[in-house]
This record gives structure tokens, C-alpha cells and sequence, in this order.
């Protein structure tokens, strides 16, 4: 059975998401899609969804939403608090990294994404109309969520097509992310700052500014200097999520999913895929250091990723609701030491 949410209040930074729309930069669109990819995905492991359906990514607070048609299945990934109201008034928390069977009528008031990111999945995915091969949000373009816009109150969130017999819910220890440096590639154009600059981008501990979001972020520290001046423009090339732009003012500008695709100031590194997500988490105020790694490092960083994503997603285990009976569970145990029947013809025990 499919259900529909319905948005009561928008909230702020609030999108859908899903993988991102990859193969369409050549025409000026970015990748788009969640910030923090192993925590949506977990999100939607939580329910057996395919790992690329849609969801919502909180960055913000306030979003609340309805089952206008249910019953919908939930989960809630990162560090974000949830309060479940039926409709009789009765409120419940509900806790992230388990999934809930939300009812028609019941209402979900979402708190703060307080890592500054969280994911909200529902079975099936949010089923929105996809914009090449996506139902990513990128509002300056107009491409869904909603739309090609923000959320607003009275919007539809159709939920995907899902069995939903089974009372069991699951539940997983929280992913989180490793707590080392953020590790990326120097360059491509490293060689535009002097030795003393490229030192220092190591060494010190740069500031998250609040002038951030989902295309990127600006960073606060000690100014890097170019070579020269001339040195901090270069005729625009690619881009890419992850690329740590330096302009003039030498304080860097981390690209994330929404950021264009080229750029023409020069990029003192990159952030490795493995470490990319970590970015997402970076709130104004918060301090990040970067590492360098070779080219090998970084493939072995993201197989690692894979690994211990995998190890994560073996631990998710069933559970019932209280005041739910697994009938199923009952019947296929034998309860009385062989005393439930067998087949004629089977020996007993």
C-alpha cells in the first residue's frame, strides 16, 4: 500500500533528496542529491528500501508533517529528535535509527538536526516525479522536490508502493562518521600558493562560517597566500563537489552537492570521497583540519567506507512494538518440546 504526508509546517533547510542526478553536468547541472550519502542510505536500509530512494534531508528545524493517508513507515537517521502526536493529543518521542508505523491522522513534529544534518525515510521512497533520472530538490533550477520550490504547508509527499503486513520494526546502533582530519588530495592547483600557504592550510584548525549551504561552504582561518596576485584567478574549469576553492581574500570555499560546475578561482585540494559526508555535519562555529592523502589512500578510505557501512547494516535487527503479539514467530517455534503436531509418517521425538 502507498501513503501520502502531508507538510503542515515547511520548516527551514529542509529538502528531498536522493543519489543526485550524475551524467548532466555537461549541461550546467550539478549532482545535487543528500549531503551525507552512508547516513541517507542508512535511513533507507532501516526499511529495506533500494538504498537510492528518496528522503528528506533536515538541515534546519520546525518541519511537520501529517499522514493525510496511511499507515507510513518511517526512520530517522543522525542526531535529531522526533516527537510522534495522535490524534487524541498523546505525544511520544520518536527515537532516530529505529523505524515507527505512523498512522492516518498522527502528526510527526521533527526536531533539530543537531550534527546539522539528519535524513527522514519513508517505505517505499518519497515517490515525487523524478527531473532527469532524479527527485533531488535544486531550487535554481527549479528541479524537484516539490515543484522546483520550497516546501510550503498543504504540499504532498507521496510514499512508494510497499507491503507493510509485517508488525516487526528494526532498529540499528547509530552509524557515525570516523573522527580523524578531513582527508583530501592537494590541487589541482596547488602550485598557485606559496610553500608557506600550502603549510599552513595543514596546519591550522579552520573555522565553519554561517555563510553555508547545500552548494557550499565558506571557511575562516589564517589567509593563505597566492604565488601573486594574478594567482587567485584562473580561466574557469571544472568542478566538482568536494574541491576547495581559494579566492583572493585566501579563506577557503568548499564546494558541496549543489555547487556549480565550474569555477575560476584555483583549487588548493580536494575532499576525498570517503570524507565528503563529514562536511555535512559542519555547523557554524565548529573547527575542521584537513590531512593529506595520495590518490591509493583515498580508494582504500572509501573501500574501507563500504566495509564498515556493510558491518553497520548486519546489525539491524527486528522488533515489536509494544502491545504487538508475532503470531507468526509463535506458530513456526515448536513451544512443547515436539508436542505441536507433526506430518503422519514423521517419528516423533
Amino acid at each position: 500500500m502507498s501513503g501520502v504526508l502531508e507538510i503542515l509546517q515547511p520548516g527551514i533547510g529542509t529538502t528531498v533528496q536522493d543519489s543526485g542526478r550524475a551524467g548532466h553536468r555537461h549541461h550546467g547541472l550539478p549532482l545535487s542529491g543528500w549531503l551525507d550519502a552512508p547516513l541517507a542510505q542508512a535511513a533507507n536500509a532501516l526499511l529495506g528500501n533500494a538504498l537510492n530512494a528518496a528522503v528528506l534531508e533536515m538541515r534546519g528545524v520546525g518541519t511537520v508533517l501529517r499522514v493525510k493517508r496511511g499507515p507510513v513507515r518511517v526512520a530517522l537517521a543522525g542526531r535529531i529528535g522526533a516527537q510522534r502526536v495522535r490524534e487524541d493529543g498523546a505525544r511520544t518521542p520518536l527515537p532516530a535509527w529505529q523505524t515507527a508505523t505512523l498512522h492516518e491522522g498522527e502528526t510527526l513534529q521533527l526536531g533539530s538536526a543537531d550534527s546539522g544534518c539528519a535524513y527522514l525515510a519513508v517505505a517505499g521512497g518519497i515517490d515525487l516525479p523524478p527531473a532527469f533520472g532524479s527527485r533531488a530538490s535544486y531550487w535554481r533550477a527549479g528541479l524537484p522536490g516539490v515543484l522546483g520550490r520550497a516546501f510550503q504547508p498543504g504540499d504532498m509527499l507521496p510514499c512508494g508502493e510497499t507491503a507493510c503486513g509485517d508488525a516487526r520494526e528494526w532498529r540499528c546502533p547509530p552509524w557515525e562518521p570516523e573522527p580523524d582530519p578531513v582527508r583530501v588530495m592537494p590541487g589541482p592547483q596547488d602550485d598557485h600558493f606559496t610553500p608557506a600557504a600550502l603549510a599552513s592550510f595543514f596546519a591550522q584548525d579552520w573555522q565553519a562560517t554561517p555563510a553555508q549551504d547545500r552548494m557550499g561552504m565558506r571557511l575562516q582561518g589564517e589567509a593563505l597566500a597566492h604565488i601573486r596576485a594574478a594567482a587567485a584567478d584562473i580561466v574557469s574549469d571544472g568542478v566538482t563537489p568536494g574541491v576547495i576553492q581559494v579566492p583572493a581574500n585566501g579563506q577557503p570555499i568548499v564546494l558541496l552537492a549543489d555547487g556549480q560546475t565550474v569555477g575560476g578561482y584555483p583549487k588548493i585540494a580536494t575532499v576525498i570521497t570517503a570524507d565528503l559526508p563529514r562536511l555535512a555535519h559542519l555547523r557554524p562555529g565548529t573547527r575542521v583540519r584537513f590531512a593529506p592523502v595520495t590518490a591509493e589512500q583515498a580508494r582504500q578510505a572509501l573501500q574501507d567506507q563500504h566495509t564498515r557501512w556493510q558491518q553497520w547494516r548486519a546489525g539491524r535487527g527486528a522488533f515489536l512494538p509494544p502491545g504487538h503479539i508475532d503470531e507468526a514467530a509463535l506458530y513456526g517455534d515448536n513451544l512443547i518440546s515436539g508436542m505441536l503436531a507433526t506430518h503422519p509418517g514423521e517419528d516423533s521425538p
